[in-house]
């Protein structure tokens, strides 16, 4: 899931973004509903890189040294230039993939593909519900 910010601008002939801020908060992060449920804590380090106070002063997190930072700019050319200006952007390495042996227990990923699945029908049943008013 990517979570966009925008600012209230009128229509320009010219793009007003400059850059795009992302926080890589999918890769090698699991939460389950259960076992593992998302807290406030969790999203504190995005919060502190946000920096909602002073936007003009974020930093990352990420560099071409430090390629584990989660917190990453990319200019408008560099987000146009992609295909189909695709915004589904991650550039961490999946741990998971590199390693089996560091996937999570069976019984984890068995319960996260439940609730992703209970979720998604409950999804479905609000929409039927819509529907039918």
């Amino acid at each position: 899931m990517n979570v966009l910010f925008f600012d209230g601008k009128p229509s320009s002939k010219n793009p007003w973004t400059k850059e795009v801020w992302v926080y890589d908060y999918r890769t090698n992060i699991h939460h389950t509903l259960k076992k593992n449920p998302l807290k406030l804590e969790d999203l504190q380090d995005f919060i502190n890189c946000y920096n909602p106070t002073n936007r003009h002063k974020r930093k990352q997190t990420w560099s071409g040294t430090d390629t584990d930072g989660r917190w990453r700019k990319f200019t408008y050319d560099e987000i146009i230039a992609r295909d189909k200006t695709s915004l589904d952007i991650t550039w961490l390495k999946d741990k998971s993939l590199a390693d089996l042996d560091n996937l999570p227990d069976p019984d984890e990923l068995a319960e996260e593909i439940v609730e992703n699945l209970e979720a998604g029908i409950e999804s479905f049943r609000t929409i039927i519900a819509a529907l039918k008013k």
